[in-house]
């Protein structure tokens, strides 16, 4: 045994602490989510549900995958406002991690057949159901922009969820980020950093079935966009979804959406920029979402 390893064992038994090395991963935060093209990685292989009965406690959960300022917090009011779906603010459920405090915990996970991915999914799930039975509501909608990263963690989480993928102009993406920024990115960094987020949607569109929504039609034509959310969750239309919010309320941080959140209503987005006016290296990712 290494002096280390000695020192660890004294404090737990002891002091009731031990020390952990920590993984690479990027901190939480506005950037949140590995670099472009890297896969989510777990300690152990990630794998669905063994008993999904058991397993399982949400029934079709709902995931928006949007890059950053792509107004998923607007859409995440809209649908809060259904009486049959809950939105709660970000989670960041795929941060929860759990690990074997002693060589005897894992024997013992292994022999109920869960790895260490199995009971990170465990509690994911559980907390997310929590919410939702605190609720009253039926099912449970997601709508962290970084688990984009980790569609396919989450797709295999949950076989049954559901996913809407909402699209907004990149260029406009860009600039909502340089302002959300305060300063903290030049415009150059602040389209690099949201082009991350809108590749990884990109790729996970690609392999996930589910709903394209634009942050344009969105804001343009509500109720028709709403219809069509609604028809793909099976869920009947509710005209609350119109009417969100709580006039007179300002929530912070919402940027682009503070006054369409005080307001209760949805109001017109910004016009589209000019195509000479999209920086170079958002030209591709436009041509491909159709705005160039």
């Amino acid at each position: 045994m290494t002096w280390q390893r000695r020192l660890n064992e004294a404090l737990r038994r002891y002091a009731g602490v031990r020390f952990e090395r920590v993984s690479a991963a990027l901190p939480d935060g506005p950037s949140d989510g590995p670099s472009d093209g890297a896969a989510e990685t777990s300690p152990e292989t990630p794998r669905p549900p063994a008993d999904p009965a058991h397993d399982r406690l949400l029934t079709a959960p709902v995931f928006i995958l949007s890059p950053v300022r792509s107004g998923s917090t607007l859409l995440r009011a809209m649908l809060d406002a259904h009486p049959l779906l809950h939105a709660p603010h970000e989670l960041h459920v795929r941060r929860l991690s759990v690990g074997y405090g002693t060589s005897l915990a894992r024997r013992a996970m292994e022999e109920l057949g869960h790895n260490q991915a199995d009971l990170e999914h465990l509690l994911w799930d559980r907390v997310l159901h929590r919410e939702l039975a605190r609720s009253g509501k039926r099912y449970i909608v997601d709508k962290t922009p970084a688990n984009a990263f980790a569609y396919q963690r989450i797709a295999t989480c949950w076989p049954d969820a559901r996913f809407v993928f909402l699209l907004r102009h990149p260029a406009s993406i860009a600039s909502s980020w340089y302002e959300a920024g305060a300063g903290k990115r030049t415009p150059e960094e602040a389209a690099a950093d949201a082009l991350r987020y809108m590749k990884a949607v990109r790729r996970a569109r690609k392999g996930l079935t589910g709903l394209t929504v634009r942050y344009e039609d969105l804001t343009a034509d509500p109720e028709r966009e709403t219809r069509a959310i609604c028809a793909f969750l099976d869920v009947p239309w509710a005209p609350e979804m119109l009417s969100y919010g709580t006039p007179g309320v300002i929530r912070k941080g919402l940027g682009d959406w503070q006054d369409k959140i005080r307001s209760g209503t949805v109001q017109p987005g910004r016009n589209l920029p000019a195509p000479e006016d999209v920086p170079e290296p958002l030209r591709p990712m436009c041509r491909d979402w159709g705005y160039l």
